[in-house]
């Protein structure tokens, strides 16, 4: 099997956010007068926001929608100060592109969240190319995003690997036909990982780039 490409989601499996995202999330809906608890928004996060606003509060017109996610971007916009790329991140992109292979950010963020990833990896010298939610109309885990970011670069399903710390980005994958990899960083555990369709489950980038050889 020849490799040509890696996909990667961000939130989560190069950037610790998620759990900034929990919190967004928890006091958007405080204010909107719908509390959640957490765990709950945390077994949603990296799927497509209309999905997970459904899923956890049901049906909803368009202005109370509107409202949660504005002040789920605000209160996460005012923890930006907490983002940290995980150990290692910058290198397994740095290290992918020495081996000549494309590395894309594949990620359910809309471009402005995604550029304060970008900001906090510190590593677009080693991105080939991104793409966002504003690229499609329905992010993970509809495949979408991921036939997006193989256009971008001409590449095949059957050349690219996708590496994500949800069970959104394992199932986007496998609709797309592209073998996945998961990660436990993002806070899922590697049963449910391999259950949506991981290959291999590593812990997060540090070990992913220390057992390289094993997946590339």
């Amino acid at each position: 099997m020849t490799t040509s490409t890696i996909l990667f989601d961000v939130d989560g499996t190069l950037v610790d956010s998620n759990y900034l995202h929990v919190d967004a999330w928890q006091r958007a809906f405080d204010a909107s007068g719908v509390p959640v608890d957490a765990w709950r928004i945390h077994r949603a996060i990296g799927q497509d926001s209309e999905r997970l606003l459904n899923s956890l509060v049901g049906e909803r017109d368009d202005d109370w929608v509107e409202r949660a996610s504005e002040l789920h971007s605000r209160f996460y916009r005012e923890q930006a100060d907490r983002l940290q790329a995980f150990e290692a991140a910058g290198a397994l992109l740095r290290a992918l592109r020495e081996r000549g292979l494309a590395t894309v950010l594949a990620t359910s963020a809309p471009d402005d969240e995604l550029q304060l990833l970008r900001d906090t990896l510190a590593a677009d010298d080693a991105v080939t190319a991104t793409t966002s939610a504003d690229d499609v109309d329905e992010a993970k885990p509809d495949p979408g995003i991921m036939n997006v970011a193989l256009d971008r670069v001409g590449a095949s399903p059957e050349d690219a690997v996708m590496v994500g710390d949800s069970v959104w980005d394992m199932r986007a994958a496998g609709r797309a036909g592209i073998r996945a990899i998961g990660l436990r960083c993002g806070g899922s555990g590697a049963e449910e990982l391999r259950e949506a369709g991981a290959s291999r489950v590593y812990d997060d980038p540090a070990e992913l780039l220390r057992r390289v050889g094993e997946w590339v």
